[in-house]
This record gives structure tokens, C-alpha cells and sequence, in this order.
């Protein structure tokens, strides 16, 4: 109990900072992947990027974002189950390989043979340099016909106590349907391929990071949560065998009473 309730005191410290980075981040990474997705979507299709290009899908790469640790419920459990249900439904007849972000991710999937890497290492410090490398290396394989299309897996944070599930395509990337109607009110200078050619591969890598970081406080708070149940359960058993004990205490002592009155009854007798 003592345990717990200690390993649920650093996760809600380390929680507070983690949350306040995803927070602080989203509304940017967000409405750079917006402006990404309205300037792709008004590019002609001979001028789109190698990022975009769309491919008959027979090799398929999935990163898959858990924790190096454990005791933080079903956080890991619930990533592994979604990744081998999209292998085998989605991806049922492709050829399906993982990249792994985190140690838990490598001991699920490493027995498949097909991790091509494990970078459970980025949690030890997690910056946008360090992720910003791996972007890179899945950008690289996608232009080298490696693979045909990328999928990230990870937990979105919500609060300490939900994760919802996330599986976003990481590449090519899907332009938002272009509608006539909307005229954007862009002034682009240099042109509107240089900017794009130069937001893509900085949008990527601002998506990984963002889901990396997403996972880094979901595990707190899973662990933090975890951590509180376990510690009101033990608190819960503690009880219960205190009041155990005290009965069969009290029996044992309501015995040597009875016996030490029956002895000096048969001496008086």
C-alpha cells in the first residue's frame, strides 16, 4: 500500500508537466496540419508531393507508441490489442511491420519477427529533436518504396482517468475534399509547392511528436489512476485482515479465560 500510494505521488507530479505540454502544443499542431491539408488540397495532382502519393497498399509499417513500464492498467494492452486487430483485419492480406516506441511494443511484437526498430530509448528524453529523427527515418522508407502506406497507434490523453484510442495515417498524406466553393485567403510567397515542399516534412514531424507526447501523459495518468486503485484496494485488504485478526484474537483470549475459570472450578471442586 505504501508502495502504490508513493508510485501514484511521483505519477501525478510527472503527470502535471507532461499535460501541460500537450496542451500548450496541440492547438499548433493542429492548425499546421489544417493549413497543410487546405494548401495540398488546391495543388494540381501533377504538382502534388512525394508525400502524397497514393499507392496500390501491399507493405504496410505500423507504430506502435506504448510505455517502457508497466503499472499503468491496460494502457499498454489496449495499444497491442488495436494493432493486432488492424493486422488482421484491415491488413489481413499485406505485409504488415512495426516500428515500436517503447519496450512494452518490442516484447509484443519482436516474437512476429517483423520490428524493423525499437526506439523505446526516445522516452529517456523525449524532445522534438529526438522524435524529429525517427519522423525522419519513417519520411525516408515511405519515399523509398518500402512501405506504401504508415499508420501511428497510440493514446490520446482526455484526463488522468481516459485514453481514447488513436490510429492516424502518418503517410501519404490524406488531402482534405476540395470544395470550389471556399476560397482561401493565402498571399504565398515564395510559391504555394516551395511552401508546402518545405510544411510537409515539418507537419510530419510535428504529428509524431504530438502523438508521442500524447502518450507520455496518458501513461501518468493511467499509472496515476492504476496506482489509486491499487493503493484503496490494499487500504480495503488491510481492513478486512485487521478484522480478522482482532476477531481470532478475541476468540483465542475468550478461550484462555474460559479455560483458566474451568481449571479453578475443578480445584475448588
Amino acid at each position: 500500500m505504501q508502495i502504490t500510494s508513493a508510485m501514484k505521488m511521483v505519477s501525478a507530479a510527472k503527470l502535471k508537466k507532461a499535460q501541460d505540454a500537450i496542451t500548450a502544443m496541440r492547438p499548433y499542431a493542429d492548425k499546421l496540419t489544417e493549413l497543410l491539408q487546405d494548401l495540398s488540397a488546391t495543388l494540381d495532382a501533377d504538382s502534388g508531393s512525394k508525400f502524397s502519393e497514393q499507392r496500390d497498399v501491399k507493405k504496410v509499417l505500423i507504430v506502435a507508441i506504448t510505455s517502457n513500464r508497466g503499472l499503468c492498467g491496460a494502457f499498454n494492452s489496449n495499444i497491442i490489442k488495436a494493432v493486432n486487430k488492424i493486422t488482421t483485419e484491415k491488413y489481413a492480406n499485406k505485409h504488415v511491420s512495426y516500428v515500436a516506441v517503447g519496450k512494452k511494443a518490442n516484447d509484443a511484437f519482436k516474437k512476429t519477427g517483423n520490428v524493423i526498430a525499437n526506439k523505446s530509448d526516445i522516452f529517456d528524453d523525449l524532445t522534438f529533436d529526438n522524435v524529429a529523427e525517427l519522423a525522419q527515418m519513417l519520411m525516408d522508407k515511405f519515399v523509398a518504396g518500402e512501405f506504401d502506406k504508415i499508420e501511428i497507434v497510440y493514446n490520446k490523453f482526455k484526463n488522468a482517468a481516459t485514453q481514447e484510442i488513436m490510429v492516424e495515417q502518418f503517410l501519404p498524406i490524406v488531402p482534405i475534399e476540395k470544395d470550389d466553393n471556399v476560397q482561401l485567403e493565402y498571399i504565398f510567397e515564395p510559391s504555394k509547392i516551395e511552401i508546402v515542399e518545405q510544411l510537409i516534412p515539418k507537419s510530419l514531424k510535428t504529428q509524431l511528436y504530438k502523438g508521442i507526447r500524447d502518450s507520455f501523459a496518458s501513461e501518468h495518468g493511467a499509472r496515476m489512476t492504476a496506482m489509486h486503485k491499487a493503493t484503496d484496494n490494499a487500504t480495503e485488504l488491510r481492513d478486512q485482515l485487521k478484522l480478522t485478526y482482532n476477531k481470532a484474537r478475541q476468540a483465542a483470549i475468550t478461550n484462555e479465560i474460559l479455560e483458566i475459570v474451568g481449571g479453578a472450578e475443578a480445584l475448588n471442586n
